[in-house]
């Protein structure tokens, strides 16, 4: 296909996704009954390439021989399976809401560690108790939703047994439970391949914690090549779901093991968490290990948890959760968790704050489902690499 050709399918893909994500955002988010905005899935066959470009600047097409994924790969083995994983995510989540953060959290801890290959899902401990898993390390102990991973794969076995590899069933769960909250869609390549064995001593080491400074939050997404743009637009995600008190309680009472609070947090803004999150002093020994992405949808001993949309100014709309409120907080030096407020503190990521703060939101959903995209498609395994698991949880027999 020519280069010339290329970009304008690109140029479409780009104007169809973001009338969609438009109209997600400003259209109320339930029918008058009640009921999940039905996105138009119908519009989905309309996105057949990545929405980036090869050093050479030319259009990804629907394939990529470097990766081993292509546009609609189980076309052939298992037609439906696009359908099935959509269908199912929109009972979960009509029913169970928080599952668009915790699978977005739980994709981002997958593939933040040695890729997209669902490897966080795994349990290869065979029940030998002193074998680490990555799901156990510290940062993934509050993980949820792998129950709802297995429904959905276990709807996928029933009509293609063998066939969806766990890797592609979360990757393409989590996009739905994006669009659901609300979020903008993005095209996705599927082929990816499961992993035979979990990485407990990486996720311990480069997980990002909520306490990292800026340098360090950059340094991580860096070390997965993002750029200081493309980290901004990702930790955009903690508009939606809650943030457990357990990541926070620690900048509440002893910031970096001072004995005392944060002394960036305002007086008001330190008594409203602490009044939200009750004033106990008890750490959960969060800035050892806990997760940035995405944090706790609810707390192990209570209910407790802060988000960011209740900090809205009365002038930001309110038609969606997935807006830029996020951004708009930290301009206001209201950030939750440290690691969010201290992209304040750098002008490479401020800069980048205060432009989607000021916009009205599309910057940032184009920029988030471009990010999103690449998410996904981060150190996957393909053609004969890995394998495809029957149950999330276990490595297939015979691989």
């Amino acid at each position: 296909m020519p280069n010339s050709l290329n970009g304008w399918i690109v140029i479409f893909v780009l104007l169809v996704s973001f009338l969609v994500s438009f109209r997600n955002r400003k259209g109320s988010s339930a029918d008058q009954r009640g009921r999940p905005f039905d996105p138009p899935f119908s519009l989905h066959p309309l996105s057949p390439v990545l929405l980036q470009r090869n050093d050479d600047g030319a259009a990804v097409d629907d394939e990529d021989p470097a990766l081993g994924l292509q546009y609609d790969f189980y076309r052939n083995t298992c037609p439906a399976a696009e359908e099935i994983v959509r269908s199912s995510m929109s009972r979960i989540y009509s029913q169970h809401p928080d599952v668009a953060p915790a699978f977005l959290r739980l994709l981002f801890h997958d593939c933040f560690i040695r890729g997209c290959d669902a490897s966080v899902l795994l349990d290869d401990s065979h029940g030998n108790r002193s074998h680490p898993i990555e799901r156990q390390a510290i940062p993934n102990r509050t993980l949820k939703g792998f129950d709802r991973i297995d429904t959905i794969k276990q709807e996928l076995e029933d009509h293609c047994p063998g066939v969806v590899s766990c890797a592609d069933v979360l990757v393409l769960a989590t996009r739905e439970g994006i669009l659901l909250a609300g979020g903008p869609f993005y095209p996705l390549f599927t082929g990816r391949r499961d992993s035979i064995q979990s990485y407990y001593a990486d996720a311990m080491a480069e997980i990002p914690k909520p306490d990292d400074n800026v340098f360090r939050t950059l340094h991580l997404f860096g070390l997965r090549g993002f750029d200081e743009r493309e980290t901004v637009s990702l930790l955009g995600g903690h508009n939606i779901g809650k943030i457990g008190c357990e990541f926070i309680l620690e900048r509440l009472h002893n910031f970096l093991g001072t004995g005392q609070p944060d002394p960036t947090i305002s007086a008001d803004f330190l008594s409203e968490m602490r009044r939200n999150c009750g004033d106990s002093q008890t750490s959960s020994n969060s800035s050892s290990g806990s997760p940035l992405l995405m944090e706790s949808t609810s707390l192990t001993k209570s209910d407790l948890g802060l988000t960011y949309f209740p900090q809205l100014a009365t002038s930001i709309s309110s038609g969606s959760s997935f807006d830029t409120h996020y951004y708009q907080s930290l301009l206001r030096g209201r950030g939750l968790l440290y690691a969010d407020q201290q992209l304040m503190a750098d002008e490479r990521t401020a800069s980048v704050v205060r432009a989607y703060a000021s916009d009205d939101g599309s910057a940032f959903r184009l920029d988030f489902a471009r990010a999103m995209m690449k998410m996904s498609s981060l150190g996957i395994l393909s053609g004969s690499d890995g394998q495809i698991r029957k149950n999330c949880s276990f490595v297939a027999n015979g691989n």
